[in-house]
């Protein structure tokens, strides 16, 4: 007697009456099924406040922004290095930005240091960008891809180092 579904649309033509039901219109599916291609939002930056102090390493994809004191090696994609920071380690990220003071090596395929930065190691980079002020005291190495060839390095050093201190005992 009544249809729900139905209810303003003309009767079927003669020639559709004998379609069987089921070659419809196909079903939409609906909107909040996940789409493989949609970009995900990006994920804030990591903080870390002025009042803080890390004792171990910081491993991220994302990106960090340190305020605070890090006595450990920080690896990230993007790394800021806040005014009032000092890090004690090596940093190794895609892009470095350095406010504050580091100590230890920095790679990076991009590396800036401010006119506030104050830096005591070597820095292997892509590009860099040194403003006027900054305080930098060590070496600088231009490599076509930084972030690979510091895993080479760093096992050759533990090795130069380990040779002085096995002659070390025999001169005793």
């Amino acid at each position: 007697m009544f249809s729900k579904s139905r209810i303003n649309e003309p009767g079927p033509k003669q020639g559709e009456a004998e379609r069987p039901k089921n070659q419809e219109a196909p079903v939409q599916k609906p909107s909040t099924d996940f789409a493989p291609g949609a970009p995900k939002p990006k994920p804030s930056a990591s903080v870390l406040s002025s009042d803080l102090t890390v004792v171990g390493n910081l491993r991220t994809t994302g990106d960090i922004q340190v305020e605070g004191t890090v006595e450990g090696d920080i690896r990230a994609h993007l790394l800021t290095v806040g005014e009032s920071a000092t890090i004690r380690g090596e940093i190794v990220a895609d892009d470095i930005v350095v406010n504050g003071r580091v100590i230890g090596r920095v790679r990076g395929l991009k590396v800036r240091l401010t006119s506030t930065a104050r830096v005591e190691g070597d820095i292997i980079h892509k590009t860099i960008a040194i403003e006027s002020g900054a305080h930098f005291e060590g070496s600088v190495q231009r490599q076509e891809d930084p972030l690979q060839s510091g895993k080479g390095g760093a096992s050759a050093a533990p090795q130069a180092a380990a040779a002085p201190q096995a002659t070390k005992p025999a001169d005793l």
